[in-house]
């Protein structure tokens, strides 16, 4: 099974020195022993780039655009990356409309129509709210595992 993973658990395992880092990495440790994939797509790497790039008294991790460059592709090789397809716009308008989406949650949205559009059912995430909305997804946080 292919399994989302959220641009948060990412985030963690950057941070080696952060107190979540251990979760996050048992988690995708986890999902790799018992046969799973975890994936991504590209949206999460946009986020990823946000966070990283934006500076450390915004909430950031305060990286270079190289640091994070060489991260991001480090990342793309241990994560199975599934690209964009032209479908996931429709499926996302669909699940903004049906689930009365709004703000910065439509963000969510897009990653979930991502999901269903490459057969997704699942997501790795330390923030299990942000998806409970759509019923097509079941959530997994870290401390599931």
């Amino acid at each position: 099974m292919r399994i989302l993973t959220d641009s948060n658990i990412l985030i963690r395992l950057t941070q080696e020195s952060h107190p979540s880092n251990a979760a996050a990495r048992k988690s995708v440790d986890a999902i790799r022993g018992r046969g799973d994939t975890p994936c991504i797509v590209p949206q999460v790497i946009y986020e990823y780039w946000a966070v990283c790039t934006r500076p450390i008294e915004n909430n950031g991790l305060g990286m270079t655009i190289e640091q994070t460059r060489s991260k991001a592709e480090e990342l793309q090789q241990v994560f199975r990356l599934l690209r964009d397809e032209r479908g996931i716009f429709d499926r996302w308008e669909e699940l903004v409309t049906r689930h009365d989406v709004k703000g910065k949650n439509t963000h969510d949205a897009r990653l979930a129509a991502a999901m269903l559009r490459h057969g997704i059912t699942h997501v790795l995430t330390f923030d299990a709210t942000d998806f409970k909305r759509f019923s097509e997804i079941s959530v997994l946080v870290p401390e599931d595992f």
